[in-house]
């Protein structure tokens, strides 16, 4: 904006002195000026904004965000690790007919042992044995489903209900009451594990403080069962929510949800692993959890919330659009006087100490507004 009104300045000056001739009426006009107030003002605004943001442990990787942020109206999370805190436990173990607890999570923590996943972890860690490496081979992850294995020679599946389908493996009825891990060993069902992850304490007011800030609606995606998704959802409180996806999905779901926004209104999507990354970099805004989050879902997000509470992004919207209304005082403070002294200044009433007050002076006390960008409740 600066930059295009210092052209017409210099136009108006030079016309001031064609029409009067008067040397001093044409420096009283160059010499207001519009650029000083706006590009100094707005960009320290913006750094003040950036420094108070990372005060309370959000980092901003750009004044542009600070923006979108201020307009987005529709907040988008993956659900483990951003609304809740991806940590594990196995809550239920029911083995099929004829099979012995001690050995179906034996089966599953064997076929789980080469991953890192949390899940994979819980399983392990309910089983509560060491693992010998030589009894398990072929291992094979197959995404959004779970994993096949070689166990003492057998072939294990362990995943969801879409994986025991691919098999062949017939089901009883599905569980609801939390992330349900099927097993089946020689293609055969041998039972199920129900395993519960522990919702973060502030999701629910998080929340409440997005609505508080004007967000229209708040979305969860997961690959979760439909039941256990749901469950979570009415827990803390999410508009819609969108169960049993697979990491493709997910960009799919984004996609729609960018179709069906207005022109004017912003996207933002909350993820922390690597396979939230194409999302990430898809969305108006990216936010991702910095404590625990993947280093590709960091690279790819625009903001990172360093202590990985999702109550931040409300005050992270609050800073973004306090910045904004300091930048547009500033931006409406500075044309209204600076045109007042050119005119007053054209027409040969006001003088040069008038021009350097709306110079100097308007640049001064945008500076000034622009600081209160450090300090918001």
């Amino acid at each position: 904006l600066a930059d295009k009104l210092v052209p017409y300045t210099l136009l108006g000056s030079a016309l001031v002195y064609l029409l009067t001739r008067n040397t001093s009426r044409a420096l009283s006009v160059l010499m207001v000026d519009f650029s000083c107030a706006l590009k100094l003002a707005m960009p320290l605004t913006v750094l003040s904004a950036m420094r108070q943001a990372g005060t309370s442990h959000v980092t901003v990787k750009g004044g542009k965000y600070l923006e979108v942020m201020a307009r987005a109206d529709t907040i988008v999370f993956d659900k483990t690790g951003t609304l809740t805190k991806g940590v594990f436990q196995v809550t239920g173990v029911y083995p099929a007919p004829g099979v012995d607890k001690k050995v179906l999570l034996g089966l599953a923590a064997y076929a789980e042992s080469g991953s890192h996943h949390p899940i994979s972890q819980s399983l392990k860690d309910a089983y509560g044995q060491p693992l010998k490496g030589e009894r398990v081979s072929a291992i094979q992850e197959i995404a959004g489903h779970g994993v096949q294995a070689l166990v003492d020679g057998h072939p294990v599946a362990v995943g969801n209900a879409k994986l025991m389908k691919k098999i062949g493996a017939a089901l009883p009825d599905e569980r609801t009451d939390g992330t349900t891990v099927y097993v089946a060993a020689d293609g055969k069902y041998i039972g199920c594990i129900v395993i519960s992850d522990v919702v973060k304490p502030t999701a629910k007011a998080a929340m409440a403080a997005l609505k508080e800030n004007g967000v229209k609606m708040t979305v969860m995606l997961t690959g979760d069962a439909k039941a256990a998704a749901d469950r979570v959802a009415a827990e803390i409180g999410m508009d819609r929510v969108e169960g049993e996806l697979l990491p493709g999905d997910k960009v799919a779901q984004v996609e729609k949800l960018l179709a069906e926004k207005g022109p004017k209104e912003n996207l933002a999507f909350v993820g922390d692993g690597i396979n939230d990354a194409p999302v990430l970099s898809r969305a108006d805004v990216g936010i991702a959890m910095g404590a625990l989050g993947s280093d590709a879902a960091i690279e790819a997000a625009d903001v990172v919330l360093m202590d990985d509470d999702p109550s931040k992004i409300a005050l992270a919207m609050k800073i973004s659009r306090h910045t904004l209304q300091i930048v547009w005082q500033n931006i409406v403070f500075a044309l209204a006087v600076k045109a007042v002294c050119l005119v007053l200044g054209a027409l040969g009433i006001a003088g040069m100490w008038l021009a350097i007050f709306a110079d100097v002076g308007v640049m001064v006390l945008a500076v000034l507004n622009a600081t209160r960008a450090l300090k918001i409740k």
